[in-house]
């Protein structure tokens, strides 16, 4: 199964600097792509654990001996790693976003281009789904969604205007959420505004930026001194977490030092964060808004 088209393939590749023996974790499996890469740089002795809590993603485990799949969410890091007697790696990617499978599948819910259910599940065995927040939320919690997680400057009108349409009749499909939004979206905007709407309810359903948090402060703690930390984001509000987190060790944006003034952080910066080519855009446009960062374990 074609899960995903790899964003960034070679310069996260190239940013974990492997070690043939080493240890590594690639903790958004998906189709297995930035995992292949990884295995072909491990000798025998080298191992590679994979985390995706999407059960498709089963459909894609390679059958090498140095590597583990385990069927869950990036931010059980540490305690599924520990259960498998790993206390130290040597480097963890991340490549946050939904993938081109999971946009691709109607029934999942997350494309604005295809009718489907209002689902927006990650992990399809939780209970939360998208229905439930649009249908069930109060409508001053819908304008903290669309504005924290969205980024909508008019949350209010969007909330009021689910309100109504859900007091006529659920909403349960993506076709009919879009269609009640059209007649107050200008036109030139209806995609990137209807895409913000959906992002927002899709970071709900799946708790995605508590969970980057609980994953980042993890592998600060898991990866070896010298190690590498590589991480894909898709928007801003993914990509500051990890600016943040590398920048000042925490997620506010305080400047985190010591007595004497000194930096007291788990990173350091490798580089400068890297987008995709003209070339890979054109290729797979889905990857125009990717950046990569690299840190190094201090």
């Amino acid at each position: 199964m074609i899960f995903h088209k790899p964003v960034l393939l070679k310069q996260s590749i190239y940013g974990l600097s492997i070690k043939p023996d080493g240890v590594y974790v690639d903790v958004t499996y998906g189709g297995g792509s930035h995992s292949r890469e990884i295995l072909k740089k491990l000798s025998l002795k080298g191992r590679l654990i994979a985390f995706d809590q999407d059960d498709e993603a089963k459909l894609n485990i390679c059958s090498k001996n140095n590597f583990l799949f385990i069927s869950s969410n990036f931010k059980h890091l540490k305690k599924f790693l520990k259960l498998n007697n790993i206390y130290k790696v040597d480097g963890i990617l991340a490549d946050f976003g939904v993938s081109s499978h999971q946009l691709n599948s109607k029934e999942r819910g997350f494309s604005i281009r295809l009718d489907g259910p209002l689902d927006m599940r990650m992990n399809q065995n939780q209970n939360l789904l998208a229905k439930d927040i649009i249908n069930e939320y109060p409508e001053e919690t819908l304008i903290e969604l669309f504005k924290n997680y969205g980024e909508l400057k008019n949350g209010k009108q969007l909330a009021s205007i689910i309100g109504v349409q859900r007091s006529i009749a659920p909403i349960l499909s993506t076709k009919h959420l879009k269609s009640i939004f059209l007649n107050v979206i200008p036109k030139r905007y209806t995609n990137k505004t209807l895409a913000k709407i959906f992002q927002a309810i899709r970071i709900e359903v799946n708790k995605e930026l508590d969970s980057i948090k609980l994953f980042l402060n993890q592998a600060s703690e898991v990866i070896n001194p010298g190690g590498r930390l590589v991480c894909i984001s898709y928007h801003s509000l993914e990509d500051r977490l990890v600016k943040r987190f590398v920048r000042d060790g925490n997620f506010d944006g305080n400047n985190n030092t010591d007595f004497f003034g000194n930096k007291n952080v788990p990173f350091k910066k490798i580089g400068k964060v890297q987008i995709p080519s003209s070339n890979e855009i054109i290729n797979n446009s889905r990857s125009r808004s990717a950046k990569l960062r690299i840190a190094e374990k201090l």
